[in-house]
């Protein structure tokens, strides 16, 4: 279900032109996540799904791609079935997922129904669970990172840092544990981006680290990841 939409986004897809849409459901609970409202799946639908193929073909030549997030967007039972159509326009497509159901993220690029992945690397293993608001399955993350870093599909991976759940020390051990998924190959790069509270946050209270923090925690990922990137700072 597509439960928003931007019809024109500039900075969501490297390098192209491009809108973005938002389909319902997310099995993660983080309690910083921007689009809470998205968690159950049962949003109002802002647009059908025929709807917005007819608003993509009426913007060929204008938008380059589409970005398709969420909530979750591997949850959508549609999901293939949307991709197929929007590369049949002659759109890339940019996958926003939290890399919890590899199977399908590895489905899709072996369809090649997507050209570029942002894949969400919520904090250290330890601290995942907490970090998500629900239990994680661990393993089911390193298959879709190792799909990510081992293969040729352009990516990134990034990172929403919140003070009551990020410190140097988490920073650290998540940077460890990305750089040895694959030996000798480092993650490609990594945004950091400090949180930002909004209205539509799922739980009050919380803030970014201070500036300088986000600065050690950059500096210590350099020794994990072969670019590291601060948005938002």
């Amino acid at each position: 279900m597509i439960a928003g939409i931007q019809k024109m986004t500039l900075l969501d897809f490297p390098g192209k032109v491009a809108c973005t849409i938002f389909l319902a459901g997310c099995n993660y609970r983080c309690p910083f996540c921007h689009n809470a409202e998205l968690f159950s799946g049962k949003p109002e639908e802002v647009m059908s799904t025929d709807a917005f193929l007819e608003f993509l073909k009426k913007r060929q030549g204008l938008l380059e791609g589409v970005c398709v997030s969420g909530g979750e967007p591997t949850g959508d039972p549609g999901l293939e079935n949307l991709l197929t159509n929007i590369k049949a326009l002659g759109f890339a497509v940019k996958l926003d997922t939290n890399g919890s159901r590899p199977k399908i993220l590895k489905e899709l690029l072996d369809k090649k129904l997507v050209d570029y992945v942002a894949m969400d690397v919520k904090n250290s293993p330890e601290m995942y669970a907490q970090t998500v608001g629900c239990e994680a399955d661990l393993a089911a993350i390193e298959e879709s990172l190792r799909l990510l870093i081992g293969g040729d599909m352009p990516y990134e991976l990034r990172t929403t840092l919140v003070a009551q759940l990020h410190d140097t020390g988490s920073i650290q051990e998540m940077g460890q544990w990305l750089a040895q998924l694959i030996p000798g190959k480092k993650p490609a790069q990594l945004f950091l981006q400090s949180f930002v509270d909004r209205e539509t946050v799922a739980y009050s209270g919380l803030c970014a680290p201070t500036e300088n923090d986000v600065l050690r925690m950059a500096d210590i990922l350099t020794s994990y990841i072969g670019k590291v990137t601060i948005r938002n700072q």
